[in-house]
């Protein structure tokens, strides 16, 4: 293995966050843009680290030993740098192979997209080591980071993908969804990057009883496939946004933000930041613009 390149697409979430993480029937397409990690053999029994940004700048640099990656121990540090040691040790517990039979790596990775807008940096890593060691990549992100695994699968996949946990094990069905109304579909970054792993926690402090808003999510996804023009497409997400505002108890960002917009607005994935869904009859890029929010994409721009 001289030299190899591996690459996962990013993600969005359109139906069903937090609640995926209980079972309920996830929406979820993958991007056009992603990120790709080269590996070429190094040296000094050790890994040089270097991942670059969308506009070519160095987010995170750095040495690691392989000696770091063996003997890791579990740290209340949360540094990104302690983050991938506990990825790559996992990694190592399911193929020593990679580290015990070789001299050292140099590794770049590169996102396609910038790294603040929330698609899937930590998922689209994941997977990327994962093809590297040739192990299961759900299993590797159950063990290092966390989370309901769809983003693992919207790196995998090319096609919208339904996605759901069946007692704790993920369950993929590629999808068609080719909205009717596919011309009025925008994503607006709201200019702030939402932490997921604090809004998951907090979403876990929740003791009520989910399976009422489960089937109601649920029936949401099953409709929106069916019957996806303008109307019943901006009633359904209208539904799904005000569900999730009852049963979260949090603002809809519609209601927060944009009280004063005419279409639909949906929150995707962790509410409060990343990404909403609009729906429009008029182009919103200038509504949006003028309230502050410059990145404003249609559908065919983001979604693969």
């Amino acid at each position: 293995m001289l030299n190899k390149t591996f690459y996962s697409n990013g993600k969005l979430l359109i139906t069903a966050e937090y609640l995926v993480l209980d079972g309920a029937k996830a929406l979820a397409l993958p991007t056009k843009f992603g990120q790709n990690l080269n590996v070429k053999i190094g040296s000094k029994q050790q890994i040089v680290w270097k991942s670059f940004d969308a506009d070519g700048t160095i987010w995170f640099e750095d040495i690691i030993l392989f000696s770091e990656i063996k003997n890791y121990s579990v740290s209340e540090n949360q540094s990104e740098r302690s983050v991938l040691i506990k990825i790559l040790h996992e990694s190592y517990l399911k193929n020593p192979l990679l580290i015990d039979n070789f001299d050292g790596y140099q590794i770049t990775t590169n996102l396609t997209f910038p790294k603040f807008w929330g698609l899937g940096t930590s998922s689209t890593l994941i997977n990327n080591i994962a093809q590297w060691f040739e192990i299961d990549a759900f299993e590797l992100l159950k063990n290092s980071f966390g989370g309901s695994g769809y983003d693992i699968a919207c790196a995998q996949n090319n096609s919208p993908i339904l996605y759901h946990l069946e007692n704790g094990f993920p369950k993929v069905q590629t999808t068609n969804f080719e909205p009717k109304c596919i011309e009025n579909l925008y994503f607006v970054y709201l200019n702030q990057k939402q932490n997921s792993k604090s809004a998951i926690a907090a979403y876990y402090k929740k003791s009520k009883n989910k399976c009422a808003i489960i089937e109601k999510i649920n029936t949401v996804t099953n409709a929106i496939l069916i019957e996806n023009d303008y109307e019943n497409l901006s009633q359904q997400l209208q539904a799904h946004e005000n569900n999730m505002s009852e049963f979260l108890e949090i603002q809809t960002v519609k209601n927060k933000l944009f009280s004063d917009f005419d279409g639909v607005i949906k929150s995707l994935g962790a509410w409060g930041g990343d990404f909403v869904l609009v729906l429009s009859e008029e182009n919103p890029k200038k509504y949006f613009n003028d309230k502050g929010f410059e990145t404003i994409l249609s559908y065919k721009e983001i979604i693969l």
